[in-house]
């Protein structure tokens, strides 16, 4: 089979396709034909050495779509034929098949493409955890979704409107505004623009956001701290660098600053988080937003482009 493998940390020139045996599945594992990969920013980071020592080599990825090819003893869940998403794997994803444990399985509705199975793991599930379980968002408040049109993005975008939250997203781009707004939110702003926050006082009658899912925290969480209400939160989900804060723009309004991994999740939180999705995909309140695709070969190419600003959707790898 093909995948791509890492033997040294580096810049995406390390990413190199190879041909290595098939995957032959143990006791309470699944062998998944992939269709479609996702590509996930913490990819990036795991390539160049910031998340620490790997035995080399390596293939990058947890997130897919595709086929279960052959299971092993004690399966219960699955068979082969079964259209699935993963959310993890014991050989990386960025591969035309891939060893996964059952409970790194999901079922894939009908209704949903093997493309739209790839941008499901992370994206979908950190936008979960990070709305409900850390967030404690509830029906009737008001969201700020800051850096809405990526994959993490639109996910949150789609998950609260569908709850009943008031829905405020931002992105960089003409483009990236009109996805916002299409993908259910309430209120779309330009965060290019020196003055967007000051707009946030008009659209809460003055009283401020009482969530903010923030994306880039390096850039925005001391103004974050502006424009909350009071007993108001802010999620963070992604951050590229240091940040400076004034502590009293929280103070006075009892505010809190959360924090927040994927990798944290527990077993029975990663439980709910799937069934959510899954049932958000069956009733078509979640419809994930595919991008920019790649070849596997490309993979490279994919982790460049999730690097740059001004992202749409979902990037995926097609074998």
């Amino acid at each position: 089979m093909k995948v791509i493998r890492v033997h040294q940390f580096g810049g995406p020139e390390v990413l190199k396709l190879e041909e290595v045996p098939d995957p032959t599945p143990g006791p309470g594992q699944m062998v998944v034909q992939i269709r479609a990969i996702g590509v996930n920013p913490v990819e990036t980071y795991i390539r160049a050495g910031k998340y620490g020592p790997r035995q080399f080599p390596f293939t990058p990825g947890s997130d897919s779509g595709g086929v279960v090819e052959s299971v092993g003893t004690g399966v219960e869940q699955f068979r082969p034929g079964d259209r699935v998403y993963t959310s993890g794997s014991i050989t990386g994803t960025y591969a035309t098949k891939a060893l996964c444990t059952e409970p790194q399985v999901h079922r894939l509705p009908e209704n949903a493409t093997f493309e739209q199975g790839a941008a499901l793991g992370v994206p979908y599930a950190t936008a979960y955890r990070g709305i409900y379980v850390i967030g404690d968002a509830r029906a009737g408040e008001t969201v700020l979704v800051h850096g809405a049109s990526g994959g993490v993005g639109t996910a949150s975008v789609q998950f609260t409107h569908a709850a009943g939250l008031t829905v405020i997203g931002t992105a960089g781009t003409e483009q990236g505004r009109k996805l916002v707004r299409e993908q259910g939110a309430h209120h779309v702003l330009d965060h290019t623009q020196p003055d967007y926050l000051q707009q946030i006082a008009g659209l809460t009658e003055g009283n401020g956001v009482d969530l903010i899912l923030e994306m880039a925290a390096h850039t925005n969480l001391g103004k974050d701290l502006t424009v909350l209400a009071k007993k108001g939160r802010v999620v963070v989900i992604g951050n590229r660098g240091t940040v400076e804060i004034n502590p009293r723009d929280g103070m006075g309004r009892d505010a809190s600053i959360r924090c927040m991994t994927l990798m944290n999740a527990t077993e029975v939180e990663l439980r709910g988080i799937h069934a959510a999705i899954i049932a958000g995909l069956e009733l078509e309140t979640l419809r994930p937003i595919i991008g920019k695709k790649f070849p596997l070969a490309e993979a490279a190419k994919a982790h460049e482009a999730i690097m740059q600003p001004g992202a749409l959707g979902k990037i995926v790898l097609i074998p």
